[in-house]
């Protein structure tokens, strides 16, 4: 039996009463956490629901979502699958497949939060992925706050039931309740970090030293505790908010640099900006802030800027937010953030007026939802051909002003219909009694 009860309890992991979906792979360390989570359903007061992301890396990827939905069915628990062009997408954005198969995967799931479908992610980490990621920190350059490693719980919905659980002590569990799993053969692949880390440099440490793992963990939790302390020393008054502007007393900038490098970092934080902020930034606004001249400023990432104000050291986030726009594909009336209204309604009457759509409802992925555009988005046109949904868009001549704000449905980054332009050939109405009619209504 996993003796990590006590950790959940410990980190108040969950609350009763909450969805938890568990992000399932088919693989060991993720088949033994959702079998785990879904025997002890009643013992936590939740219910588990079962999440796969196929990210189309692998030809048997179709073979690895059978697998975790008959073992859903076998333990009596929900099965969510989803489809994610990882290689595409990395393409598209020019970054490691790595990388972009994380985005997709956390793409899937904070759709499936806001949705309200589930109230929490549960990710099966243990203490080797705990190990691996505070050195692949510390070989990116990170600071404190990577060499802390993963939290047990982080934005609030994201678990790790497993953090303080060992791999060991997972094969174990699959053994004593024979379970079996899939292996993925890109494990083996070194050319991603994450296995490069862990089948050849955590592979040489061990080696060495037996008790590496160990002493890594207890490593990053020392570091946390360290982190925790200092932090704890910055006083209330040292960060002033006023809605997007942050002001720090330059009298603040005298203080240990400890204190003062997580003064900006909170600070920072408190107006939304979340990354891209690293230490050649603190400096620059640490020496604004010391000997820079009254009226100075300097550019920051993420639209951000930082001024001298007299006695005080001002950085104010220029980033206007995408608007966000989510609801239900059914019929109904739905409020848009600019006023108007979309409008869904079954017809049998197929006379459409300009602006109106109409959709073969059958056709339309179980999962879909309307939201506004995002990267990635692609559309095959009625008729056929399919291109980037933003292609598609300036094709339309449609204002760029405009392209942010119009209600599109959704599954994935597969666009089934545009919001009074134009709906996917692939739901296109044939030979049917009955049809969903959208339009947009001031």
């Amino acid at each position: 039996m996993l003796a990590c009860e006590e950790f959940i309890e410990k980190n108040k992991l969950f609350r009763r009463g909450e969805v938890i979906g568990v992000g399932c792979s088919g693989g060991s360390d993720s088949i033994a956490l959702l079998h785990y989570l879904a025997t002890n359903q009643d013992k936590f007061d939740i219910e588990v629901v079962a999440i796969h992301v196929d990210h189309e890396i692998r030809e048997n990827s179709l073979m690895d979502a059978d697998f975790v939905r008959e073992k859903a069915k076998e333990l009596g628990v929900r099965f969510y699958k989803f489809r994610v062009d990882a290689p595409k997408i990395a393409r598209e954005k020019g970054v490691s497949l790595e990388t972009a198969a994380r985005q997709a995967r956390y793409g899937v799931f904070k759709s499936l939060l806001q949705k309200g479908l589930v109230d929490k992610i549960a990710l099966a980490h243990h203490t080797s992925d705990q190990a691996e990621t505070i050195l692949m920190h510390i070989f990116r350059g990170s600071g404190i706050a990577g060499a802390k490693g993963m939290s047990p719980i982080s934005d609030n919905v994201y678990v790790r039931p497993f953090l303080n659980t060992s791999k060991e002590e997972i094969y174990q569990y699959l053994n004593e309740n024979q379970l079996d799993f899939v292996e993925d053969y890109t494990n083996d692949d070194t050319s991603f970090n994450r296995n490069f880390v862990r089948n050849v440099i955590m592979k040489n440490i061990l080696s060495r030293w037996p008790n590496a793992i160990e002493a890594i963990v207890n490593f990053g939790q020392a570091v946390t505790d360290d982190d925790d302390f200092i932090n704890k020393q910055i006083y209330a008054d040292a960060i002033i908010n006023e809605d997007k502007t942050v002001r720090i007393p330059t009298s603040y900038f005298l203080f240990d640099s400890a204190i003062v490098t997580r003064i900006i970092f909170r600070a920072v934080k408190s107006i939304g900006i979340m990354q891209d902020i690293e230490k050649k930034h603190i400096d620059l606004i640490k020496n604004l802030a010391l000997s820079g001249e009254n009226g100075k400023k300097i550019s920051l990432p993420f639209e951000a800027v930082a001024i001298k104000e007299y006695d005080y050291l001002t950085i104010i986030n220029k980033h206007i937010e995408k608007v966000k726009f989510e609801a239900p594909f059914k019929c109904g009336e739905f409020e848009l953030p600019n006023g108007n209204k979309l409008v869904v309604k079954r017809v049998k009457d197929f006379d459409l007026e300009n602006g109106q759509l109409l959709i073969d409802y059958r056709k339309v992925p179980k999962d879909a939802f309307w939201r506004f555009r995002e990267d990635g988005d692609v559309f095959t046109k009625f008729g056929g051909g399919t291109k980037k949904l933003k292609s598609y868009l300036i094709d339309k001549k449609v204002p760029a002003r405009l392209r942010d704000n119009i209600p599109v449905l959704a599954s994935g980054n597969q666009i089934y219909a545009i919001a009074g332009i134009e709906i996917s050939e692939l739901v296109k109405v044939e030979d049917v009694p009955t049809a969903y009619l959208v339009e947009i209504k001031n």
